[in-house]
């Protein structure tokens, strides 16, 4: 394991038996690996098994909203203190005992008022909040002392899925596109941390899009579909307002190399773009369109995500793959 960046102390451990409740503060909790908190309503095999918050956020709210607030009252599992979780990235691993978590989400979407926000009109967790997987089990009580490790820069690159389909998103057509491209970057050692099937809305894709990259740390995000004349295909427009840099050559090269197959590949819209240190490429609908350009692509890209990871060094370099 690497260096210790930071060191901490839990607070408090909590858990809640329904979901939507304030968590109850408990003399220790289990975690399991693949799993979470034992017992714990938030359980399962997902990215937010975990959910953890600082103390001095706590505090400095309370001292803001003039409120007494009790351990879990956001729906925490674990407080900490001595460091703050959100400033940490996805990937970052938090040693407690003989338990390991790793951070996978930073903040969240408020899709309910909780308890908190409902009484005082806000609620910290979306900002201060974060989420973790288990990888390593263990008993975990106040005052067990915390040490947080840097990402490991040399995992497998985390990728996100993103089928853009109205008919798919509603269950009346099955998504092929999407497992084509799980299998091929799989294959290819890429590790799918979400593959999510949403409609034709730009407003949808933009949100998706800037979570997965802000939120979950993806390397790289796979866009499919939506990217040809009809009215409701907006994946490009959509890319193009989250982006920070263009990166046309991809999609110049992606559409030269499907020319080869189709002349239809002209009226392909796709593009591709960075946003923070996420790489964000559209790729068609069609499962055969899929995969002949991730077969074209995937090959070429390992040194510019080394790069926007900071484990290379600059394009202008002469490398030879």
């Amino acid at each position: 394991m690497k260096k210790t960046i930071f060191e901490g102390t839990v607070s408090a451990v909590c858990t809640s038996e329904k979901t939507g409740t304030v968590k109850v503060s408990k003399d220790e909790i289990v975690l399991e690996a693949g799993s979470g908190v034992s017992g714990d309503a938030h359980a399962g095999s997902w990215h937010r098994q975990v959910s953890l918050i600082s103390k001095e956020h706590i505090e400095n709210f309370e001292k803001e909203s003039g409120e007494t607030l009790v351990p879990g009252a956001f729906g925490e599992n674990i407080i900490v203190s001595g460091f703050d979780p959100a400033s940490l990235s996805p990937g970052s691993i938090l040693k407690i005992g003989d338990a390991e978590l790793e951070i996978t989400q930073l903040g969240k979407e408020c899709h309910s008022d909780c308890v908190i926000k409902t009484r005082t009109g806000k609620c910290i967790m979306p900002v201060y909040g974060v989420f973790a997987e288990v990888k390593k089990s263990g008993v975990i009580r106040p005052g067990d002392g915390i040490e947080v490790f840097a990402p490991d820069l040399a995992r497998p690159f985390q990728c996100a899925i993103i089928t853009v389909s109205d008919k798919g998103s509603s269950g009346q057509r099955k998504d092929e596109s999407g497992p084509m491209m799980e299998k091929l970057l799989t294959d290819a050692g890429y590790e799918i941390r979400e593959s999510i099937i949403i409609p034709d809305e730009k407003e949808i894709i933009k949100r998706n899009l800037k979570r997965l990259s802000d939120k979950r740390g993806m390397d790289i995000i796979f866009t499919s579909g939506g990217t040809g004349f009809a009215k409701r295909d907006v994946t490009p427009e959509a890319t193009e307002e989250v982006i920070e840099k263009r990166v046309p050559g991809i999609p110049e090269a992606l559409r030269a190399n499907s020319m080869k197959y189709t002349d239809r590949a002209m009226l392909s819209r796709q593009t591709a773009g960075i946003r923070g240190n996420t790489l964000i490429v559209n790729l068609p609908g069609s499962p055969k369109a899929v995969k002949e350009n991730l077969e074209y692509l995937i090959p070429l890209l390992r040194h510019g995500l080394e790069i926007l990871r900071g484990t290379d060094g600059e394009c202008g370099a002469d490398h030879k793959k």
